[in-house]
């Protein structure tokens, strides 16, 4: 089991792997927190490196309430780029379709098994995820990795299953293998709870996103759940490459709560904004820092990085902590910093650990620091000037780890920061980077639809058409058929933006169009419809995206669940295609997904497989052109009944 906290003081074997496992990168909004914080040794300042001067306790708060009075017009716009952040969430997706299903559940060790965060709201969200999976049915199954691999402290996948045991409450069974569809179904499952596989530190494939590993990984899982956020940067084959191979790829309750937090990392509502930097490698976070310098209200180095700006800052720094060759980027970074008129700090003290005595620590000014002596950590008057000045902020970014050497030791500051605050990725963010561990996730529509904007009565009955394309059959549908509304889904932005113009200058009210992949977002955009959904249709598919096993065919699980879950009673579905194939296939997955609840239309010829004629008397273009050249189109239309 996993064994309480050491000491604080001096850095512990503790946090040596609480330091370790920090590769991810901290934020948070919770300040309000650091009221109640007591720290009864800690007395000292930091400095203020635009003038280079001390500031009291007094001074450091008029300073940063000054910069963000003169200075709040100044904001750079943060709206210019968008990310793509909007996932499906476990939250949203219908829990009765978890009952019985395989679930894999990646969840970040930090979260779950060090002693410091076992009560953290990190930890209580990931717990909340596996209760809810396990509640609702599902049979869950669960991956992460853990420690240093070939490292003496590596906990066993054993006693990892117990610990996890006592948090649940349920039992936990350790398998020493990574999943594969025969452990799944093998008697083990039947005799646990939840099943918890290998460590995945101990697989290069892991890191490596082996396709062959990460189809092992996802093979008897049908639906994924991805609650690591913190890994979101990294592409690993537990976080991206399983995601390929499961029908529904979802955010759990934890990794939907940072993504949240993430998003308005870039909403500037809450004054003063301070960020705590920490972290090395000054060049390859330049072009962030000076995102960062242009939307806070002051800015406070504790990593390898205040090294950096000391020295441009003209104050004596130990050549060996210097990148030399990023000078010019710091001095830059110095230069905005004064234009904007806002505050920017360096600890005044460090812990240091003695070169030749692992086991010796002392603490030096951060201007006087003695050969033979590497800082580690934040020393406690830095602690305490951070703790002082922070209570009067409102927003607070924590970004990087308190990391000042890559020693091996452990950090203590690591540890009183991460009680102060919460934590989460950012640099990539701020970069402008998409986040592998996001996208590897189904997409959900992200904006709120007034419907009541779109049409102009939007409670009529709804015919949506999937992979629209030019628009010509919905169009010609509105016009024919003014009591019904008509939605068109294309993937294609630019088809989009053409059927918006015809729109226009028709002036139709019954028709909207929406550039989205209808395949992962069908589902929360035609759940907000106030009326009922009367019509669906799926014509002419690319034949390219049917390949078996691409990712990206059009008529997937979760589409077909969610058409016929939101479709009424006795509404249809209509497909075709001028290949033959095509059809079949479309029509075997309703078949096959919808569960009894989807049959052939009785209204058709029982005789014929195919419909003669297109039944509604409006063609698409594509179908217009088949018909034209002599060819067959394959059609068939669907309905739905009642529960079998």
């Amino acid at each position: 089991m996993i064994g309480a906290p050491g000491p604080l003081l001096p850095p512990s074997s503790l946090c040596q792997r609480h330091h370790s496992l920090y590769s991810f990168i901290p934020y948070t909004e919770h300040s309000h927190l650091l009221h109640n914080i007591q720290v009864p040794y800690y007395y000292s300042k930091l400095k203020y490196s635009c003038t280079n001067s001390q500031l009291s306790n007094g001074h450091l708060q008029k300073s940063i309430g000054k910069c963000h009075a003169q200075h709040e017009d100044d904001k750079c716009d943060t709206s210019e780029s968008r990310f793509v952040l909007d996932v499906q969430t476990l939250k949203s997706f219908p829990v009765e379709k978890l009952d019985g299903e395989f679930v894999m559940l990646r969840f970040d060790s930090i979260t779950l098994l060090e002693p410091l965060n076992i009560h953290n709201a990190f930890g209580n969200g990931t717990l909340s995820t596996i209760r809810y999976l396990y509640n609702a049915g599902a049979k869950v199954f669960l991956v992460s990795n853990w420690g240093r691999s070939g490292g003496p402290t590596v906990l066993s996948v054993e006693s990892v299953a117990g610990h996890l045991s006592s948090l649940l409450q349920v039992k936990v069974v350790a398998a020493k293998t990574v999943p594969c569809y025969m452990e799944i179904k093998s008697e083990k499952f039947h005799k646990a709870d939840i099943l918890l596989f290998e460590n995945l530190t101990l697989f290069r494939e892991e890191l490596a996103n082996c396709p062959a590993f990460s189809e092992k990984l996802a093979s008897g899982a049908s639906i994924f759940v991805n609650d690591a956020f913190f890994l979101s940067h990294k592409i690993l084959a537990s976080t991206v490459g399983v995601a390929r191979f499961c029908y529904a790829r979802l955010a759990g309750f934890h990794f939907e709560d940072q993504l949240l937090q993430l998003k308005q990392i870039r909403e500037i509502t809450m004054q003063p904004y301070l960020a705590i930097i920490g972290g090395g490698k000054f060049l390859e976070k330049a072009a962030a820092l000076l995102r960062l310098a242009s939307i806070c209200d002051g800015l406070i180095f504790v990593g390898m990085l205040a090294f950096q700006v000391m020295h441009a800052s003209g104050i004596s720094v130990p050549s060996c902590f210097l990148e030399h060759d990023a000078f010019g980027e710091a001095a830059e970074l110095i230069e905005l910093v004064k234009s904007r008129r806002i505050p920017i700090y360096f600890p005044t003290d460090l812990w240091c650990v003695n070169d030749k005595n692992s086991e010796l620590f002392e603490i030096f000014s951060s201007e006087r620091l003695l050969p033979g002596w590497t800082p580690i950590d934040l020393g406690p008057m830095a602690l305490k000037e951070i703790n002082n000045f922070l209570s009067v902020c409102k927003k607070v970014l924590w970004i990087g780890p308190v990391k000042f050497a890559s020693s091996a030791n452990g950090a203590v500051g690591a540890s009183n920061l991460g009680r102060m605050l919460e934590i989460i990725f950012v640099w990539d963010f701020l970069k402008g980077k998409t986040l592998p561990g996001v996208a590897a996730l189904d997409r959900a529509y992200p904006y709120e639809i007034d419907w009541a904007t779109i049409y102009e009565n939007p409670t009529q009955l709804l015919v949506v058409d999937i992979g629209s394309g030019n628009g010509l059959f919905p169009l010609k549908m509105a016009e024919k058929w003014k009591d019904l509304n008509f939605l068109g889904l294309e993937i294609n932005n630019k088809l989009v933006l053409h059927c918006h113009d015809v729109m226009l200058n028709c002036n139709r009210k019954n028709v909207h169009f929406i550039s989205t992949n209808a395949t992962s977002t069908f589902r929360s955009i035609v759940s907000t419809y106030p009326g009922e959904l009367f019509l669906v249709s799926i014509q002419c598919p690319n034949p390219d995206f049917n390949r078996e096993g691409h990712r990206w065919r059009m008529v997937q699980r979760a589409l077909v669940e969610a058409i016929i879950d939101l479709l009424a009673v006795d509404a249809k579905v209509f497909l075709q295609s001028d290949i033959e194939a095509v059809t079949i296939r479309m029509k075997e997955q309703f078949i096959k997904y919808g569960e009894g609840r989807i049959v052939k239309d009785e209204e058709d010829d029982e005789d014929e497989i195919w419909l003669p004629e297109n039944p509604f008397g409006v063609r698409s273009d594509w179908e217009q052109h088949v018909v034209d050249r002599g060819d067959f189109m394959y059609r068939i239309m669907l309905r739905k009944v009642g529960n079998p």
